[in-house]
Order: C-alpha cells, then structure tokens, then sequence
C-alpha cells in the first residue's frame, strides 16, 4: 500500500502525514514561557492569577494574552493560593454588661491606690 492510498483511507492528506512523521523525529522543545511563566508564578508567592501574572510577563517583554495564560497555568497545574482575609474577632454585639471609663486616660493620680489597671492579654509561652 502506498502513502497516497493509506492517506486516502484514513483521511489525512499526505503534507500531514509527513509533517507528523517530521515532528516524531524531532525532540520536544523547551517551551521558554512556561519556563519563565512557572518562575515568575514562584517569585510572587504562588498568588498570582492569570491577570497579573499576563501583567507581569508584559513587563518582561513576555507579550501573552490572558486566556493563553490561563490555559498555560491549567496545563502546569499552577493554582494560585488565596491568603486568608483578616478576621474580625472582636464580638461588640453582646448582653454582658459594660462598665464605664471612670479613668478616662488619667494615669497619672494624686494619691497612691487611687485606680488599679489589669491587662486582659494572654501572657506568651516561654520556649
């Protein structure tokens, strides 16, 4: 069987058949964007997303389009970390009672045992 009938039977034409033939031949290239894409992901804290991480390649010179990116993060499994937000802690919405400043920021006394303070903080371990 010829190329040109095993190209007819499988439905390729035969330029496509050689250039498959050709690409096989060769050793796969280094793909330098996915190279610098995966450095720059790394230099800025795994948080990154496409958006600026297409800004940051833009600044290098690296001209990408933003889905391009993307798809490039997906295929080097590059998944950005979300930091936590701060949390507020504080609970002012509650039915215990609140006493009044009597102090007021006046620290300093004329007499001795006047006003007594306290610190609420939890002492840190000794390591």
């Amino acid at each position: 069987m010829t190329v040109r009938q095993a190209c007819q039977l499988v439905g390729v034409s035969r330029s496509g058949f050689y250039a498959a033939k050709q690409r096989t031949r060769q050793a796969p290239v280094v793909c330098g964007t996915r190279v610098r894409l995966r450095s720059v992901f790394e230099a800025t804290g795994r948080s990154y997303g496409s958006r600026r991480l297409r800004q940051e390649l833009a600044a290098e010179g690296i001209e990408l389009g933003r889905y391009r990116v993307r798809r490039l993060m997906k295929e080097l499994q590059l998944k950005p970390i979300w930091k936590p937000k701060f949390i507020h802690t504080t609970d002012s919405h509650h039915a215990l009672p609140v006493y009044k400043n009597v102090l007021d920021r006046q620290f300093e006394q004329a007499e001795a045992n006047r006003a007594w303070v306290s610190d609420i903080s939890v002492p840190q371990q000794a390591a």
